[in-house]
């Protein structure tokens, strides 16, 4: 069954969405950038290479649902958007709560409650729904529970005055103004002569992908290990 919800799609074709699909190589060069960045650290842990792997398959899983566009597709593209999302989160609490377990847990506990109760209100305006349905937001209101997560993160590191606030300013935005891009997609499409404006949405998300990971990576790095040669040195 296809899957027709964006401005570009016109007929069945896995070129339909020419823009909407190529524009997803946006998400592999944020990977790119972020993995660079581990390498010229020094490295890094296990989590900070999920995201990365994460990020890349954002892009394929949409490339995916943006040219075959079923049901299938749609599930590759989701699963490791919200994937990214949850890794994200916890790994951000975990750094800044000391690497303590039992606050990280504490923590992220009410901030999915909080998420499920959002979504609770938000999670009906998706972009599969009833397609006669009507959707002022074309959808994007499922993104309120990230927004606002996001919000909350950027608030915290200003009131801490974290190295990290730069980026997650910058990332608060850019999530905002793709969010719009996303909403205007059908009602512009006249007016773009049927390119929508959905492949802005996805440069814009690769692009806070990107910040997103170099604010990890260089702003929230993982604990400091002590070195094995060390400690046995000082054993004898």
């Amino acid at each position: 069954m296809l899957i027709d919800l964006y401005c570009e799609r016109t007929a069945v074709g896995f070129w339909n969405e020419p823009l909407n699909a190529l524009s997803n190589a946006g998400f592999v060069l944020a990977a790119i950038v972020g993995w660079h960045a581990r390498q010229r650290r020094g490295g890094g842990d296990c989590w900070e290479m999920l995201l990365i792997v994460l990020a890349g398959l954002i892009g394929a899983g949409s490339f995916l649902f943006h040219t075959f566009a079923n049901s299938w597709s749609e599930l590759a593209d989701v699963i490791p958007i919200w994937s990214f999302v949850a890794v994200y989160v916890l790994l951000t609490i975990y750094r800044n709560t000391g690497h303590d377990r039992v606050k990280t847990a504490t923590i992220a506990l009410g901030a999915a409650t909080l998420i499920v109760g959002m979504s609770m209100f938000t999670g009906n305006d998706t972009v599969t729904s009833n397609p006669q349905a009507s959707r002022p937001l074309n959808g994007s209101l499922q993104y309120a529970p990230a927004l606002s997560a996001l919000l909350v993160f950027t608030l915290l590191a200003w009131r801490r005055r974290h190295p990290a606030r730069a980026h997650l300013s910058a990332a608060t935005v850019i999530f905002t103004l793709a969010l719009l891009f996303r909403t205007i997609d059908l009602a512009s499409c006249e007016a773009t002569q049927g390119i929508g404006t959905h492949f802005l949405w996805h440069l814009l998300n690769a692009l806070l992908v990107g910040v997103l990971l170099l604010a990890m990576i260089r702003q929230m790095p993982p604990p400091v290990r002590s070195d094995l040669s060390g400690v046995l040195h000082d054993i004898h």
